[in-house]
């Protein structure tokens, strides 16, 4: 906490109400023992909150551990004093001891290491730091990054001037940026004006939440120095990723994709000048956004613009993609005697909406070919000789439509994700999906603080002020798009509201399902992707029909759950048995959606088990630190 804002009398005041202590009777009224033994400060966000519950709640059940876990650990001095901030609108003037105190997720710049890096390196495990200037005209040798921001919370890292003009140097990334939560990466003047040498990414940023990818003048003006890509940001998901002026003006550079953004959930490409002016380049694209889930891709200036020779290829182009947004402006435009080829070009489990404008356009002696074409494609102003069609398939027709079969279905629906209502029943084993929270560890503010906080997109300006978001940075987008998220029209029947404090989301519950009730969640995390057996289960409300209040967190810089009635629902709370030992090794929670109708068509619970809104119902496990309430059984 900033010393300039303790005043002595506050202080002394401090001193006094910390020397009262509260202890709780020992009765099934309380939640765990570890907070009957441990006084508690009675001006405590966490001990109004428990005076809270019982005005609320008064069934005298106890009071979740889970969710008191999540109360805010500010101090009462320090929850005086941000409240007072936040009430002066000054918050942004002492973020980091806010954050610090009060457990929140706030994203924060990394160090820059100027590095003329004169001999070579080898970083085994590696946290994210920016480097200025790094490896720039090296000769010879290598320099290798392995489990690089590997398992963040959030991956942020700058490469500028990074292996500028070097000659015979190979640069390689193994392992980068792994299962992060929130990834940003800018990579400016990579390789560029490099004379041979190579360079690789083997396993760029898979299996990220939220990546916000950019490459700038990459590989310009290089000389036969080619780069190659293994496996670029798959398992992705809601993100965006920007490639700008890339191996532009390149003599002999090989550009290689080989795994591209494959089954990745709504990740948003964007190409920009992609191997422009490039002579004698060859370029190819394997597996390019396969089995990914409404992707939106957008390529401008690939290739071409007086280019000479080379070659573009796309082995295998959204094959098995669902639905999704494709657009090429201004492909191979220009280019002299060059080769472009789609092998298997958008064949797709869905069709979605794919633009191509001014398509290998006065280009000179280039050949195109298409040896199988998907649907759902509009062609305007492409040059009319030299593309052949090996296979099209016409716009209505059902030919080359992908079968949907359970592991092709799997490619974007994880196994378990989704089940029927029979399968809830002892003895029965089946696919646990990943419950494994993979949000940042955040706590609640107290309502007193978030009541004075900007919280809509018509005050995106005070909202990025008080966090410290700047423009177009990554959390910029993490907060429209949750803002967006909790602005969006209900469904019909549905009743929302986005909670960031605990006796908010106890308002929600009680205004919806009435003062007498319960919240649960899953157990642990035991079980999680694997193969489990079903133990005893037991309905709640008898296993009746009833309704209950859904909660799900959303990505924020404080704890944020997006909260949401669902009616027409049956919950069950199973025992999860290891397969082998028939031992207990969890308590899940499972809810059943009996009134789909108002669902889309292409929810993942149809694509995963068939059917369609309204015909079948359908059931999932509440996931680690989400969780339902109900009435009190």
């Amino acid at each position: 906490m900033d010393t300039t804002v303790k005043l002595t009398f506050c202080y002394f005041l401090f001193l006094f109400l910390s020397s009262f202590n509260v202890s709780l009777p020992e009765t099934t009224n309380v939640v765990a023992a570890d907070t009957l033994r441990t006084p508690r400060n009675p001006f405590s966000p966490k001990s109004s909150i428990i005076r809270y519950w019982k005005t609320q709640i008064p069934n005298k059940l106890p009071i979740p551990y889970f969710i008191l876990s999540k109360a805010s650990p500010l101090q009462p001095l320090e929850f005086s004093l941000f409240t007072k901030l936040a009430s002066n609108h000054s918050l942004s003037s002492h973020l980091s001891s806010f954050c610090s105190s009060a457990g929140l997720f706030c994203f924060s710049g990394s160090t820059a290491i100027n590095s003329g890096h004169p001999k070579d390196a080898n970083f085994a495990v590696y946290d994210g730091k920016s480097f200025n200037s790094y490896g720039a005209a090296s000769i010879g040798g290598a320099d290798t990054f392995k489990n690089y921001s590997e398992n963040t919370n959030f991956a942020s890292s700058g490469f500028t001037k990074y292996s500028g003009g070097s000659t015979s140097h190979r640069e390689g990334f193994t392992s980068y940026a792994t299962n992060a939560n929130v990834a940003t990466s800018n990579f400016t003047s990579y390789a560029t004006g490099a004379t041979g040498g190579d360079g690789e990414f083997a396993a760029y940023m898979p299996s990220v939440n939220v990546p916000d990818l950019r490459f700038a003048l990459y590989s310009a003006d290089g000389n036969n120095h080619p780069m190659m890509f293994n496996s670029y940001a798959d398992d992705a998901n809601s993100g965006t990723e920007l490639f700008s002026n890339y191996a532009k003006n390149g003599n002999g550079v090989p550009v290689g994709f080989t795994g591209y953004g494959g089954s990745s959930n709504v990740v948003g490409s964007t190409f920009s000048h992609y191997s422009e002016f490039g002579n004698g380049v060859n370029d190819s694209f394997k597996a390019y956004t396969s089995n990914a889930n409404n992707p939106r891709t957008d390529f401008r200036a690939y290739g071409g613009g007086g280019g000479n020779g080379g070659s573009d290829s796309f082995v295998s182009y959204r094959d098995g993609a669902n639905t999704g947004t494709d657009t090429f402006v201004s492909y191979g435009r220009k280019s002299s005697l060059g080769k472009t080829g789609f092998v298997n070009y958008g064949k797709t489990f869905n069709p979605g909406s794919d633009s191509f404008r001014e398509y290998g356009k006065g280009s000179t002696g280039q050949s195109t070919d298409f040896s199988i074409y998907g649907l759902n494609t509009t062609f305007k102003e492409y040059t009319k000789t030299g593309v052949t069609f090996g296979q099209y398939t016409k716009p209505g027709s059902n030919e080359g439509s992908v079968k949907v079969d359970g592991s092709f279905v799997n490619k974007w629906i994880e196994p378990g994700k989704f089940f029927r209502e029979r399968m809830l029943k002892k003895g029965t084993v089946m696919m646990m999906p990943d419950i494994v929270d993979k949000n940042p560890k955040r706590s609640f503010l107290p309502r007193a603080i978030t009541s004075k906080l900007p919280f809509s997109s018509d005050k995106l300006f005070d909202v990025k002020e008080v966090f410290g978001a700047q423009d177009h940075s990554v959390l910029e987008s993490v907060l429209t798009n949750t803002l967006s998220e909790c602005e969006r029209a209900p469904s019909p029947g549905e009743t929302k509201r986005c909670v960031g404090s605990i006796e908010d989301m106890i308002d929600f519950a009680v205004s919806v399902l009435g003062h007498d009730v319960v919240a649960r969640t899953t157990e642990n995390v035991r079980g999680s992707k694997k193969e489990v057996m079903i133990g005893e289960v037991k309905g709640v409300n008898g296993g009746k029909l009833t309704k209950s209040v859904s909660c799900h967190q959303s990505l924020y810089p404080y704890l944020l759950y997006y909260c949401h009635s669902v009616p027409k629902v049956r919950v069950y709370m199973a025992e999860i048995l290891d397969v082998s030992s028939k031992t207990k090794m969890n308590n899940g929670v499972a809810i059943c959606h009996i009134d789909t109708s108002s669902w889309s068509p292409g929810h993942g619970a149809f694509v995963a088990l068939g059917s369609g809104p309204g015909h079948i119902e359908v059931c999932h496990w509440i996931f680690e630190n989400d969780m339902t309430w109900t009435i009190a059984d």
